[in-house]
């Protein structure tokens, strides 16, 4: 990215942060003194704000950095790099939605570096409702924004259908590491492809720019086709540095306490110490893998510290790049390199 790009790039984050509490009040303030609804809307309004800005906004920023190079010249206006913000807050809003019910299924205890929602002593299951009206006051946001715009049923369609796949890949998840049910024949590579291309990849890497290509009017199945054969590898890429900074990560820097062991999650390192363990071995990963007592976990992160984990990781690190690098070559076509080329920058070596 040159200069030029990343002063814009700052000024845009600026811009998206300052933009948050507007987006409150679109999606709270007419209601907030209804005589039958004034409750739940302040009930909502305190939801937002404690889940919805905490994170990178790696997502949310990525819908205006892909329309300002995608955009022609007299799409490049003001109105314009709005929606894409605006856009932008609603991928934030349904991140935020997917990380608030996964939480409670995957029983975790802080999330982006504060107590996970519905761990709060006043909030406990009455979290798995207040995920849904993250869901819903999404499509209340494109409803006030976009319509009457070209793309607006497109993006209609691109949520609920992102949504639709990432719920699906959230039950492969789900089937796959059942708890109390430890069988580590479940854990393949093709399943571990398939949940972090279903759970992860659309919505994180694909959406954005999805988002972007449609507010651009490009439309053609080809090119969109093109972009997922990049950014779905990207979300496979990204999915796998999650699972080596789940066991390997510093909780300062990452803002949460991984708990993939325990959880017995279908992780990339299990997957690979299955792959590479002696008999002897395999027989330690299925007597510890997916139990909650600290010294099995330990025996795990002991026995991957002997296969090297550490080490094969960094081998994938710099070849999956590399891959990436000759897929951006090979897809980009008529988009934008750029596109790409930054998400890549941004996730690559990544601590957090």
């Amino acid at each position: 990215m040159n200069s030029d790009k990343k002063v814009q790039a700052q000024a845009d984050a600026v811009e998206f942060e300052r933009l948050f509490m507007q987006i409150v009040k679109d999606v709270t303030e007419q209601n907030l003194n209804h005589p039958e609804i004034g409750d739940s809307m302040k009930r909502l309004k305190e939801v937002v704000e404690y889940n919805v800005p905490g994170g990178k906004k790696t997502r949310g920023l990525a819908v205006i950095t892909s329309f300002r190079e995608l955009a022609s010249p007299d799409q490049q206006n003001a109105e314009n790099f709005q929606l894409a913000l605006v856009i932008g807050w609603c991928i934030e809003l349904l991140q935020a939605f997917f990380l608030m019910a996964d939480d409670i299924m995957d029983a975790s205890t802080m999330r982006r570096g504060q107590m996970c929602w519905y761990k709060k002593a006043e909030v406990g299951l009455d979290a798995v409702n207040d995920s849904f009206l993250l869901e819903a006051v999404i499509y209340q946001l494109l409803k006030k924004y976009c319509k009457g715009k070209p793309y607006y049923i497109n993006l209609l369609e691109l949520f609920l259908e992102i949504s639709f796949q990432t719920e699906i890949g959230q039950a492969l998840d789900l089937m796959t590491a059942q708890p109390n049910k430890i069988d580590l024949t479940r854990f393949t590579e093709q399943r571990y492809k398939a949940i972090v291309k279903y759970k992860t990849a659309f919505y994180s890497f694909y959406l954005p720019v999805a988002a972007a290509m449609y507010m651009a009017g490009i439309d053609s199945e080809a090119e969109h086709n093109n972009a997922k054969a990049i950014l779905l590898e990207m979300g496979e890429f990204f999915q796998i540095q999650d699972d080596f900074l789940d066991c390997y990560g510093d909780p300062e820097i990452t803002g949460k306490v991984g708990t993939d062991i325990e959880d017995n999650k279908c992780s990339w390192l299990v997957i690979k110490a299955i792959k590479q363990a002696t008999a002897k071995q395999r027989r330690i990963l299925e007597d510890n893998y997916g139990r909650t007592d600290l010294e099995k976990v330990e025996r795990v992160k002991a026995l991957y510290h002997e296969l090297d984990m550490k080490k094969l990781y960094k081998e994938y690190e710099e070849h999956s790049y590399q891959r990436l690098m000759s897929l951006i070559d090979q897809h980009a076509n008529n988009l934008s390199k750029d596109v790409f080329l930054m998400f890549a920058q941004k996730i690559y070596k990544r601590q957090k």
